[in-house]
């Protein structure tokens, strides 16, 4: 990965040109800084004028609607390869007054890890992709994993020395452990063993000095906070330290789907009134879509597709007869249904055909959307939604407003509803009956085409808003939703300002994760545009 890079005085030449500043000394003194915490710490910075600037800047883009010309780009790109690079760039950074943005898989869905959307922002992208070390111990049921691991490089490392162990987070294997457990982080296992961020024990962070604490060191207050209240604000957590879950040695999946209008809404409610009190061995997992050919499916034909994606620990055997009782509208036959690994359930809900090894999960340039672009928002249903919502939900999918877009819904229940809201900063918890997340796909290139699709999205969203959860309108801080609320363009904070999205995000849980970024963080160095701000920031 590391390539020859220009001398220092050609470095700060073309920064000059390509940045149009008057004078080289700001930069120059940065890396004069690096230098001087670590003489050979150059060779893992890339600068614009570096010929592997934009290639490694791209690579972990994983939503081409921020990979525009017109988006701010970064100072330059700093691969640490070691903890102690992580406390240089710290240092350098605040001495220098250069932002950073923390980058471990690239899935930020407002683009904020490698991005901004204040175009006169000096900032640098701290990208983790190098430390991305796992160790499994079996005996304990544990692992420390890196930041810059993918979950999928995770879930190959346990299933190497288990198949009867797992860990309760994504399913999609490039995303970051980073930003993944910070935000709370869930997946398939959420009604049996909770969220990602629930099975933490422990983890490495570098704060604001510089300084590596763990657990023990960091105190009880921030250690709740990193477990769900948000990357890049409090410190960036380098490892954590999971505690590994039982599973089956085969899990059963299944996958049904449902064309036709009438059957489809019925099914639709159906199944919220059953979703949440199924055995917690079981999800039922849900989604609502529209595609006009062109991104997810094979023909030109418009189709919207009712589809419940399951899985379950167990065999075949014991999930037939348990959804013929619970759920017998959905008419589940043997057929429909598959036995695998829970590893390999993994790729089965990636999309990747039946018979992919599992090396597969190791393959960290596999994207979701492929050349799409997308926009995602988040709500939660408490109620059951009535037939007539549901009929307007189908209605929307029909509008010309649309490529590929609808519904995705996540069943609660289970583990959920028994974990306090107070526990970690995620809060969404009894109460719930599944979480939806609306989303929006298209392959046009422009900012007239993406405003078509963003104002048809909006519009969904502002359809839902008599069938979910109210005062305030929760929402899932990993789909993250500039719409909703935002600091400054530079993530400067405002107390009273940040409340309009920090509430929907983590309820009564925000104030406390004020408090602790005050006592952590004064200044406000780590901040984004939807990053806890400090109690001094009130104005």
């Amino acid at each position: 990965m590391d390539t020859a890079h220009p001398s220092f005085p050609i470095l700060v030449a073309l920064f000059v040109l390509l940045l149009g500043v008057t004078s080289s000394q700001p930069y120059e003194e940065f890396l004069q800084c690096l230098e001087f915490h670590d003489s050979n710490i150059t060779s893992i910075v890339y600068t614009r004028a570096n010929s592997s600037f934009s290639s490694l800047l791209e690579s972990s883009i994983r939503n081409p609607r921020f990979d525009t010309s017109a988006t701010p780009k970064p100072l330059l790109i700093f691969t640490p390869r070691q903890i102690s690079h992580i406390e240089s760039a710290i240092r350098c950074s605040r001495a220098h007054r250069i932002q950073i943005r923390v980058r471990s898989g690239g899935h930020d869905y407002e683009g904020l890890s490698y991005s901004t959307i204040s175009p006169s922002l000096t900032f640098l992208v701290l990208d983790l992709r190098n430390l991305r070390a796992i160790q499994v111990d079996v005996p304990s049921k544990t692992a420390w994993a890196q930041a810059g691991a993918t979950l999928g490089e995770l879930y190959y490392a346990i299933a190497a020395e288990s198949r009867t162990l797992a860990f309760p987070a994504g399913m999609w294997p490039t995303v970051g452990l980073g930003g993944h457990i910070s935000g709370g982080g869930y997946g398939s296992l959420l009604r049996k063993h909770g969220i990602a961020a629930d099975n933490v024990v422990d983890a490495q962070v570098v704060d604001v000095e510089g300084r590596i604490l763990d657990r023990a060191s960091m105190g009880e207050d921030l250690f709740w906070a990193i477990r769900g209240g948000g990357g890049n604000t409090f410190g960036i957590v380098v490892a954590w330290k999971l505690s590994l879950v039982s599973v089956p040695p085969t899990v059963t999946l299944f996958t049904a789907s449902r064309t036709a209008q009438h059957k489809g809404i019925e099914l639709f409610h159906r199944w919220q009134h059953v979703v949440d009190k199924l055995p917690d061995d079981l999800i039922v997992m849900a989604s609502l879509s529209r595609d006009n050919g062109t991104i997810l499916a094979s023909s030109n034909a418009t189709t919207i597709q009712a589809s419940f994606n399951s899985l379950y620990l167990g065999g075949i055997e014991g999930l037939i007869p348990m959804m013929d009782a619970k759920f017998p509208d959905l008419g589940l036959r043997r057929e429909n249904c598959v036995e695998m690994s829970w590893a390999k359930s993994i790729l089965y809900f990636a999309g990747f055909p039946l018979n992919s090894p599992l090396e597969s999960l190791l393959d960290r340039t596999i994207s979701a959307t492929g050349s799409a672009k997308f926009k995602g928002k988040s709500d939660y249903v408490k109620e059951p939604i009535p037939i007539s919502g549901f009929e307007g939900i189908w209605e929307k999918l029909k509008e010309v407003g649309v490529q590929t877009g609808g519904l995705i819904l996540a069943s609660y229940g289970g583990k959920m509803s028994e974990i306090p809201e107070s526990s970690i900063p995620f809060p969404h918890r009894a109460g719930n009956i599944y979480q939806v997340e609306e989303v929006a796909f298209w392959v046009e290139d422009g900012v007239e085409a993406a405003d078509g699709y963003l104002n048809w999205l909006r519009g969904l969203y502002e359809y839902m808003t008599p069938y979910v959860s109210k005062n305030p309108r929760e929402a899932y801080a990993n789909y993250r939703d500039l719409d909703i609320g935002r600091n400054g363009g530079g993530g400067e904070g405002d107390y009273r300002r940040a409340r309009s999205w920090g509430s929907s995000y983590y309820k009564n849980n925000f104030d406390r994760l004020v408090r602790v970024k005050t006592a952590v963080d004064p200044a406000n160095f780590f901040r984004n545009e939807q990053s806890i701000p400090p109690l001094s920031s009130w104005r």
